[in-house]
């Protein structure tokens, strides 16, 4: 059994952004990763970060971040009359969009929102607009909230790729901040998004540039250019089980924290737990998740994954080699395993999810309810609720 985690206490949201800098910088990670709930401060802890860079840099930002604030920059015609053409307004103002005209982005746009959604867009860099359209009939519609979300991500995620590209006008970015891009999403394209970021991320932390060398004295050092190392860190802040599950095993291979914050009794005290070694608190959170599932009926194959994930983390917490110990001993357990080995897959099956059969529902519940049993976890009250054994309904 590993050491009781780390828990920081911090009495402001300045503070709490000064020991995820400290964590990215003089730690050494690539990568911080925070679940959280929502009403935590998460939203305004991703702006105390970018706040903090910009009083270390002399007013200077050095953090591209998205947030609920990211959608503020775009605002819509709202009071046009009946056929009239609806577009979405870009704030040319925003170092966000600092140099858009000149980056050529429809194209990557395009790539991550073919993956997400139906609708095509059109934008206007003269005017700084936006248009959607859904086949030949239906141009200059108004999307939904969640669609219009979805877009600005992959706004988002193009910028990103220029910035990791080495791009000038983005020379000043050295952190992404990323705050619950997916509130508007449902499970399925959760994990898509999920697994999308993770791989830009990746690519973020092996980023180089180039960089001129320096002359040593008269007819020194030939100014040629080179390659040398300049990564860029992220954080990645959700409330989401599912997709920060998929993020923490994506990047379970890079240098990084994971932490769960908290905000007791919606004080002014802030905690961060860290969950790098057991237990795994957000794993708690997931069965919880989980639970939610079973008891509406509304499985989904990656359920499988998540569940052997949760049962790798227990067995690891109690010193075995195999997800299997936790079920050994058990009615069936022969059963459960092949099953489990069977019906969880080392990718999400991300771009075609698929409801679960009868009987996969059934045998999932069991292996649920058998797993719980055994080890009777509760819902702390950190969860925003009083702790109570978990229960998974029997299946007529």
């Amino acid at each position: 059994m590993s050491e009781k985690p780390k828990i920081y206490r911090v009495t402001s949201l300045r503070g709490l952004a000064t020991r995820l800098r400290d964590d990215l910088s003089s730690g050494n990670q690539d990568f911080v990763l925070l679940y959280a709930y929502n009403g935590t401060g998460k939203t305004r802890l991703s702006m105390e970060f970018k706040d903090a860079g910009k009083r270390k840099n002399k007013g200077q930002p050095d953090t591209l971040y998205f947030n609920a604030f990211t959608e503020d920059l775009f605002s819509w015609d709202n009071d046009l009359e009946e056929g009239k053409e609806r577009r979405l307004h870009i704030n040319a103002d925003s170092k966000f969009f600092k140099g858009l005209k000149d980056l050529a982005l429809d194209e990557r746009i395009g790539y991550y929102l073919g993956r997400y959604a139906d609708f095509l867009f059109d934008i206007d860099y003269d005017q700084w607009t936006i248009s959607f359209r859904k086949g030949e009939n239906a141009r200059h519609i108004k999307v939904s909230r969640g669609e219009e979300n979805i877009f600005i991500w992959c706004l988002f995620m193009a910028i990103c790729e220029r910035v990791i590209d080495g791009l000038e006008t983005y020379a000043w970015v050295k952190y992404l901040y990323i705050d619950d891009p997916i509130t508007s999403l449902d499970d399925n394209n959760a994990i898509a998004v999920a697994s999308d970021l993770a791989k830009l991320l990746r690519k973020a932390k092996g980023r180089t540039r180039p960089e001129a060398v320096v002359a040593d004295g008269p007819g020194g050092a030939e100014n040629a250019p080179r390659l040398v190392p300049a990564p860029i860190k992220a954080v990645v802040s959700s409330h989401h089980a599912l997709f920060f599950n998929v993020v923490c095993n994506e990047l379970k291979k890079g240098t990084h924290k994971k932490y769960l914050l908290q905000r007791p009794e919606r004080g002014t005290v802030y905690t961060l737990r860290a969950t790098d070694d057991t237990p795994f608190f957000h794993h708690v959170s997931m069965l919880a998740e989980l639970q939610k599932a079973a008891q509406s009926g509304k499985l989904y194959t990656y359920h499988f994954n998540m569940l052997r994930s949760i049962l790798e983390k227990t067995a690891t917490f109690f010193g075995r080699d195999d997800f299997s110990a936790c079920i050994h001993g058990l009615d069936d357990a022969d059963l459960f395993s092949r099953a489990l080995n069977l019906l969880s897959h080392g990718k999400y099956d991300i771009y075609q999810p698929s409801e679960m059969v009868d009987d996969n529902k059934k045998l999932f519940k069991e292996i649920l309810q058998a797993f719980l049993g055994r080890y009777e976890f509760a819902l702390p009250e950190m969860f925003g609720q009083p702790e109570q054994r978990a229960v998974v309904p029997q299946t007529p």
